[in-house]
């Protein structure tokens, strides 16, 4: 489900949430919010120079607009304030932001959807370099799609559903498309179609000297291999992805709630019920904390509901206890990206309402993760977490299938061998979010003893142990020369940013 909608289909999260001791601060963890660096300052950037490229599509905090432009989705972030938010609606247009803003000691970042749990995408007295613009969906005949790097999941699926085609990605209809790709791209159709940055066939980068480079098999085959899976905002911006989609056939998506008591038999069916799955099942077993803590399986299947039945019957099976209820419904394939998206009775433009537009869908939040497997973790021990963490969600969303058909050094993503993610997310408010991060790392560093070390670069963390291990695994050498053949003076520099692990 999308994590921030993750009431509209059921279940309840509470507005408490029950705390043990803040951790210490973990080896190797970074500052969100880092300081302002000391000592001599460069000059500040021509900001009018730029203006006289950009026109009124460069946002200076004098301006009108500037309150709004400023935002990512994370209320928790609000208090990082930009130097300048330029809006760019081609490659040509970030050039000039680089030749501008390049060499004068402030971070510049790419800006795609605004979701960066950090706020990394809009950083503290740099350049916001933002992408909304650059939203077009084109498909060919072939099913090749070029689709702009500032387009939102939702206009993604839709422009790919009047063509009959189909890319596997998350299920927040607001998240940009190029922070999804970069970092990997986890999903509801991963086991069948694999990730999103598996159907990256080409990507068009400004790099950090200002080239407009293209990536892909035979041209910047290195640059192309760390785009898929290294994570954003570490090797250039990229303007414009090509991907190669499949048909998309129809779906059955499904709810399987269970009752309270019952989280220790559902975990441990889920684990083997996903191990043993065909590719064409997806699901998510969703856990809320609580005395007890209570769990729901969500789910797409590619086929129609007899099928998803079937498989249902089997984790019914596995578990060993029965539902308290059962959702089962077919679906084309934008009505089941809506339906994951939480807005099924929504227009498209609904499901994505803009910043700019008044109607403004943010939320404060707290979210981890880990990744782990092929092993199986302990049912009992990971229910133990959850018992009283009322507020609190643990949500696990299978791999496996078409994801680990390719080596972990395939792409820049290592995490081929996962039998799944687990995020743990938390909504909170700046007078509760160092509790509430006291008690998400908890959580995730308890999942880390259980065996599960590695974590998900797009749920980025700033208190991660080892953060560029855990993220990136055996590839991060390559990684690290990649990108510094490609930002050798670290233009696009920011706290977790690959050369700097």
């Amino acid at each position: 489900m999308d994590r921030r909608r993750f009431l509209t289909v059921g279940g309840a999260v509470g507005a408490a949430v029950l705390l043990g001791a803040a951790p210490a601060r973990a080896r190797g963890a970074v500052e969100a919010f880092p300081a302002r660096p000391r000592g001599r300052r460069a000059a500040p950037p021509d900001w009018q120079a730029l203006r006289q490229r950009l026109g009124d599509r460069l946002v200076l905090p004098a301006d009108p607009g500037y309150g709004t432009a400023r935002l990512g989705f994370n209320e928790l972030n609000d208090g990082q304030l930009p130097g300048a938010v330029a809006k760019c609606a081609t490659a040509d247009d970030v050039r000039a932001c680089l030749d501008v803003a390049r060499g004068h000691g402030i971070p510049i970042a790419a800006r795609s959807g605004g979701h960066s749990y950090l706020g990394y995408s809009v950083p503290d007295r740099g350049l916001v370099i933002d992408l909304r613009a650059m939203n077009t969906v084109r498909v060919d005949p072939d099913g090749t799609a070029e689709v702009g790097a500032g387009a939102r999941l939702i206009e993604v699926y839709a422009g790919l559903a009047a063509a009959g085609r189909l890319l596997p990605g998350g299920s927040c209809p607001t998240v940009g498309i190029g922070g999804l790709t970069l970092g990997g791209g986890i999903g509801v159709l991963a086991r069948k179609y694999g990730l999103t940055c598996d159907r990256l066939t080409a990507a068009e980068v400004v790099t950090a000297d200002s080239c407009v480079r293209t990536a892909d098999a035979e041209h910047e085959c290195d640059l192309h291999w760390a785009l898929r899976g290294g994570g954003g905002g570490n090797f250039g911006v990229v303007t414009r992805f090509t991907f190669d989609t499949p048909p998309a056939p129809g779906l059955t998506v499904f709810i399987v709630p269970f009752p309270a008591g019952s989280v220790a038999q559902v975990i441990g069916g889920w684990q083997q019920w996903c191990a043993d799955a065909p590719p064409e099942l997806w699901a998510s077993c969703q856990v809320s904390g609580g005395n007890p803590p209570t769990c729901r399986i969500v789910g797409c299947w590619v086929g129609d509901p007899s099928g998803a039945n079937q498989q249902i019957d089997r984790l019914v099976r596995l578990a060993g206890t029965a539902p308290s209820g059962r959702t089962v419904a077919a679906k084309d394939y934008l009505a089941a990206m809506k339906f994951m998206a939480g807005c099924s009775n929504d227009t498209v433009a609904q499901c994505h309402p803009t910043w700019e537009g008044g109607r403004l869908t943010r939320t404060g939040f707290v979210a981890v993760s880990r990744m782990y497997g092929p092993r199986p973790l302990d049912p009992a021990r990971l229910t133990e977490l959850m018992t009283g963490r009322t507020g609190v969600d643990l949500l696990l969303d299978s791999l496996g299938g078409a994801v680990g058909e390719i080596a972990p050094d395939g792409t820049a993503f290592p995490h081929r061998d996962s039998l799944a993610s687990a995020q743990v997310y938390a909504g909170a408010t700046a007078a509760n979010a160092d509790r509430v991060r006291a008690a998400v790392d908890e959580i995730r560093d308890g999942l880390a003893r259980l065996g599960a070390p590695g974590a998900y670069v797009n749920y980025i963390d700033a208190t991660l142990p080892d953060w560029g291990r855990a993220y990136y695994g055996e590839n991060l050498p390559r990684l690290q020369r990649v990108a510094r053949q490609y930002d050798p003076d670290g233009v696009f520099a920011f706290p977790q940013s690959v050369t700097a692990a």
